[in-house]
This record gives structure tokens, C-alpha cells and sequence, in this order.
């Protein structure tokens, strides 16, 4: 679908349609470009708007980048949602923004049946911290920044499964900004990373390994799971899109005999807000390890990139 989209010729871009976000050169600034969409995953606006906001930003952290303003978007039903609960939405929307040190500008809003909010995001970078999903080198090592499992275990909310101080766990990593993970990935050296958002980790990962010309080798006892996405997956509680995301990544993954289904929907599992992907430099890793110990940040060494073409190898 963004097949001819490459095809537009401009001397400003420096990173085109396929990457976490567009960058375009400006009087000497790069400039990124974004925008993130999503259907409510919690009840509370507060919180949904404070989750859309972390998740919008992610792919200028995921870029190296800093999030400077954005535009929202909102599609709603006026005869079913008031001013209070945009109100409260708008709300959460902006401190969490305030939190990445970006601003909200102003927006626009539809009529439409379905619920929907998201924003347009810009930021910066500099031309020496950029990272890019074709950067990725053979030797590197695969990090992961956040557990999988949004995906389902808010599908086991919606279901009633899963409530109090334990959908409060997933909610608070959705909460949680990937500043300090981009941070992290640049003092360190990486030239590549991606979010693990939508497509999950096979779907993004193998979108670097095929942009970099590499295979990524993950380990899956090294990926970190939230609680409760194995038991649920289990039993049968998978989004769609996890489905959708194997069945398109799966000719160009080899599992290990053994996995079973789960595992495999588990990590085409779609994230909301999830980690950064990094491909850090062996040399970086003290550096990355040193920084993320002070800043008490959490991740997961869950691989590594090999010589290839474009595939991911799961041991």
C-alpha cells in the first residue's frame, strides 16, 4: 500500500513512508513526523487519553527523537459522549504530553459511530541520534523495553477476566513513556530501533530485519510476558490482529518445532503503547546497562541480529 509513496521525490526527506515516523530536513533542523490513531482499550477517558498520548510519541522515541507539539483527532458520537468525558479525555491527553515535554496545539473532531482518538505528533532530531529501522548490523544485540501482552489482556478486560490491581499493571506500562528507553538507545551507540506497537514483535521486528537486510535471531524464553498473557492466550482470549499479524509473518519466520500456536499469536500479539525494539552495539551495552540501572529502567536482552535477508529466526 506505500509502494508509491516512496516514489515521492523531495530533498528535505531524510526518512520516508516505512519507518516509525517521516523526518524531513529543514533549515538545518530534522523534523519528525507522526501520527497514531486507536480505539478506547480502558473505560476511564482519563486514562485512555493519557495511554493515546504515550502511544502517539513512541514512534518519535523510537526515531531518537524529541516530541515538541500535537495535533489531536477525535471521532465520536455527541448523542453518546458529553463535554465531561472529552473533557476528561482532553485531560489526560495533555499531561501526559506535558510529561514528554510536548505541547497539544489543537485538533479536529467528526461525527462518526465508533470512538476514536489519537494525535498528529512533531518532534526533532539530531542528524547524530537518529535511529532508523535499516540500521540494524549483524553482532548487534536485540533489546526489548516493555513485556508483550497488551493486546490480550485487554481483550480479557473487555471480557471481564481481568480487573483491579492487576489490569492496573498493564495499564501502567501503556502509561509509561519510551523517552527514557530512546535516551538510553542513543548514549549507547544504536543506529537502529523500533516500537512494538501494532504489528506486534514478529511484525516490527521483522520489519527491520528486512529493512537492514539482516536476520534477527530471538530466543523466546528471553521474551518478557506480561502476567496472565500465556494463561489467557490459552484460553483462546487473542485479538484479531494478532491472528491477521501471524498469518502475514509467518512466511518469513522459522519457529523452533514445539512452539506452540500461542506462543507464536503471543508475539504477533498487538501492543498498545508497548517498548522500543533496539539493536544496540555490543560495545554500547555497559553504557546501556550503567544508564538503565541509574534510571531504574526495565529491559530484556531477547536476541541478537545475524547476516540475512530479511527473516526472523526464533530458537
Amino acid at each position: 500500500m506505500l509502494a508509491d509513496l516512496h516514489k515521492c521525490a523531495n530533498h528535505r526527506i531524510v526518512v520516508g513512508p516505512g519507518d516509525d515516523a517521516g523526518v524531513l530536513r529543514f533549515k538545518g533542523n530534522l523534523i519528525v513526523e507522526t501520527i497514531d490513531v486507536i480505539t478506547p482499550i480502558v473505560d476511564d477517558p482519563y486514562t485512555f487519553g493519557a495511554i493515546c498520548a504515550a502511544n502517539a510519541v513512541s514512534d518519535v522515541y523510537a526515531m531518537g527523537g524529541t516530541p515538541l507539539s500535537a495535533l489531536a483527532f477525535l471521532g465520536f458520537s455527541s448523542c453518546d459522549f458529553g463535554p465531561p468525558v472529552i473533557k476528561r479525555l482532553l485531560k489526560g491527553c495533555v499531561n501526559k504530553l506535558k510529561e514528554a515535554g510536548a505541547c497539544l496545539l489543537g485538533g479536529h473532531s467528526i461525527e462518526d459511530n465508533e470512538f476514536k482518538f489519537g494525535l498528529a505528533v512533531t518532534g526533532v532530531v539530531d542528524k547524530k541520534a537518529i535511529l532508523k529501522v535499516d540500521g540494524a548490523s549483524p553482532g548487534n544485540l536485540l533489546i526489548l523495553t516493555k513485556p508483550l501482552g497488551t493486546g490480550i489482556l485487554t481483550s480479557a478486560s473487555k471480557r471481564g477476566k481481568i480487573k483491579g490491581a492487576a489490569l492496573n499493571k498493564v495499564i501502567a506500562s501503556m502509561l509509561r513513556l519510551n523517552k527514557t528507553s530512546s535516551k538510553a538507545a542513543v548514549l549507547s551507540g544504536a543506529r537502529s530501533a523500533t516500537d512494538v506497537t501494532g504489528f506486534g514483535l514478529l511484525g516490527h521486528g521483522l520489519n527491520m530485519a528486512k529493512s537492514s537486510k539482516v536476520d534477527l535471531v530471538i530466543f523466546y524464553n528471553r521474551v518478557p510476558l506480561m502476567d496472565g498473557a500465556k494463561r489467557y492466550a490459552s484460553e483462546g482470549i487473542i485479538p484479531k490482529g494478532a491472528q491477521r499479524n501471524l498469518e502475514f509473518c509467518g512466511k518469513d519466520v522459522d519457529f523452533p518445532k514445539g512452539l506452540s500456536n500461542e506462543d507464536k499469536l503471543i508475539m504477533s500479539d498487538p501492543q498498545t503503547s508497548g517498548g522500543l525494539l533496539i539493536a544496540l552495539p555490543a560495545k554500547g551495552m555497559r553504557t546501556f546497562e550503567d544508564f538503565a540501572k541509574r534510571e531504574k529502567m526495565p529491559y530484556w536482552i531477547i536476541g541478537e541480529v545475524v547476516k540475512g535477508k530479511g527473516r526472523i529466526i526464533v530458537k
